[in-house]
């Protein structure tokens, strides 16, 4: 049985509405980081944050510089910053090119956490407009990690999880009403 230690999950268009969902069935001792990467608005003040904290009793905050990301805490990439885990497992942020025309891209955060993570990792690919998210799975399964895709009849826009489904890097495809249930079977977590 593996043992996971980081969920890292990407989204784009009805995002929020899905992860509020996702979180929501998320109890506070949850025993691992949860890492959110949702393209939002380059120029704009992100309320991400707080719209997740309204929606969970995990605590949520932004990703910063040289932390180290903790169980029981969400952590939302800021707007217009790549989020990447470096060597030592913790948040850098950098301004590189865009990647399938955004950033934060989901591919460059799913592949950095997949090379500190290994099969350590639980990666989500939620509803979105593109394909961002295809080669950070691709990364994920080659370094041993779990790819969980919502199934795309449950996604408001279904490209982004048919992207990864169709290069066939999804190791499940759960509706997203049972995604909060398949996290909390995977680490076991005992309900009190």
């Amino acid at each position: 049985m593996t043992s996971y230690l980081a969920v890292i999950i990407g989204c784009s268009t009805g995002g929020v509405n899905a992860l509020c969902k996702i979180l929501s069935g998320i109890p506070k001792e949850f025993p691992l980081p949860i890492i959110v990467v949702s393209h939002l608005c380059p120029n704009t003040l992100s309320l991400l944050s707080n719209v997740l904290a309204n929606n969970t009793e995990l605590s949520v905050i932004d990703a910063e510089e040289k932390v180290l990301p903790r169980p029981h805490h969400v952590y939302t990439a800021p707007p217009n910053y790549h989020l990447l885990i470096d060597d030592n497992g913790k948040f850098a942020l950098n301004v590189d090119p865009k990647v399938c025309f955004s950033r934060p891209s989901i591919d460059v955060s799913f592949e950095t956490a997949a090379e500190y993570y290994r099969e350590n990792l639980i990666s989500i690919i939620l509803t979105g407009a593109n394909s961002d998210g295809t080669q950070g799975a691709k990364m994920v399964k080659n370094n041993g990690g779990l790819v969980i895709v919502q199934t795309p009849e449950t996604a408001e826009a279904k490209s982004m999880p048919e992207s990864v489904i169709n290069a066939g890097y999804a190791d499940h495809i759960i509706p997203l009403q049972d995604i909060s249930a398949k996290l909390l079977e995977l680490t076991n977590w005992k309900s009190i």
